[in-house]
């Protein structure tokens, strides 16, 4: 059983940046590939982007790319998500996640974390 705790959310202003992090407490973090999710209010969940266990490759929604970065630190055993130039529309709950897949469908994955709160102000 994994379990993930994100932390690094807040207010920011549009144009801004926010890191967000994922710990994970299972020592083999290593050998899962990591996500991160979104959820806006009355929106479905979506995905943002997501690492492979190998740190080998990275995938991102298009309406994130070349704004955010995912990351992982295996000996931390943290995922992270820099994101830079936000957009009001970036706005929602950021959840990250665990599975054996680098994978865009959230069924892919087994493991989630209780979510971090992201506001970007026009």
């Amino acid at each position: 059983q994994v379990q993930l705790v994100e932390s690094g959310g807040g207010l920011v202003q549009a144009g801004g940046s926010l890191r967000l992090s994922c710990a994970a407490s299972e020592r083999t973090f290593g050998r899962y590939a990591m996500a991160w999710f979104r959820q806006a209010p009355g929106k479905e969940r979506e995905f943002v982007a997501a690492i492979s266990w190998s740190v080998g490759s990275t995938m991102y929604a298009d309406s994130v790319k070349g704004r955010f970065t995912i990351s992982r630190d295996n000996a931390k055993n943290t995922v992270y998500l820099q994101m830079n130039s936000l957009k009001p529309e970036d706005t929602a709950v950021y959840y990250c996640a665990a599975g054996i897949a680098t994978l865009t469908s959230q069924r892919e994955y087994s493991y989630w974390g209780q979510g971090t709160q992201v506001t970007v102000s026009s």
